[in-house]
């Protein structure tokens, strides 16, 4: 299992340009078979800092969906939104594992 975190560097007037953008990649995420833990809008402290994460299987499931997601005109779209906003300014992309453990849901195998 590979989880991807992402750390995005935001302009606070954007900020719902921004969420719009999350609420479109959580929906294509799921759709090529990834599972979407949320985007994590900014509320206390840091005005322009906002995080997401999202899970696949394996890094070949991740692969394939950043083939797809290349082509596909929804993503194209969403993208796209973000450029003519301007409401991401930079973002860090980091591939974490979880930790194993029976008391953690979210280790389980994607979509049991």
């Amino acid at each position: 299992m590979i989880t991807v975190h992402l750390k995005y560097e935001i302009d606070p007037d954007r900020t719902e340009d921004f969420a719009e953008y999350g609420r479109r990649w959580i929906t294509l995420v799921n759709r090529f078979g990834g599972v979407h833990h949320g985007y994590f809008l900014p509320s206390e402290g840091d005005s322009d800092i906002a995080y997401a994460l999202f899970t696949f299987p394996d890094f070949a499931a991740y692969e394939r969906y950043r083939t797809r997601s290349a082509e596909d005109p929804e993503c194209l779209a969403a993208l796209e939104l973000a450029r003519t906003t301007r409401c991401i300014r930079r973002y860090e992309r980091r591939f974490l594992s979880p930790l194993d453990h029976p008391e953690t849901p979210w280790t389980r195998p994607v979509g049991a």
